[in-house]
């Protein structure tokens, strides 16, 4: 079966070139459709973060790697295979963010901390619920943390 969506919305604003790190502070709107009613955010302001669907459209479909790599190319870590990242490489090339919601005016939800760049098309998004995170102990090998040192350092 063949899954096709359309996007929601689209971020406005923040970064306009794609990056590896310093994502930290970074602000952004997300303008959701305005063929929707302001119905859809209703009750969304009382949240702090959302879950944000998108997806890598500066990314070729020629980007895509079905095999074990390095994280970053770079071989001081092992490679590990393609759903062991979180980059563009991936088949459908979506990615989830949790950025901090700022405020809402009609359908442009004020985000920070969103790693999408200026016209990134999102395809879903929801509150984050607490409940409904990890259960249980989060455990991951050492090089994303290495890697990652410096993601949310502010630009």
């Amino acid at each position: 079966m063949t899954l096709q969506i359309e996007p929601i919305g689209t971020v406005v604003g923040g970064r306009t070139e794609v990056a590896d790190d310093n994502w930290g502070g970074v602000q952004s709107i997300i303008r959701l459709n305005s063929t929707f009613p302001l119905d859809v955010v209703r009750g969304l302001e009382q949240f702090s973060h959302l879950i944000v669907t998108w997806h890598f459209s500066k990314a070729s479909p020629d980007d895509v790697a079905l095999h074990a790599r390095s994280p970053r190319n770079d071989p001081r870590w092992e490679p590990s295979g393609t759903f062991a990242h979180r980059n563009h490489r991936r088949p459908n090339q979506l990615a989830t963010s949790f950025p901090r919601l700022l405020k809402i005016d009609g359908l442009d939800l004020h985000v920070s901390d969103m790693d999408a760049v200026d016209g990134t098309p999102v395809y879903d998004l929801g509150p984050y619920f607490q409940e409904m995170g990890p259960r249980g102990d989060v455990h991951e090998p050492e090089w994303p943390g290495d890697m990652l040192q410096d993601y949310w350092a502010k630009a």
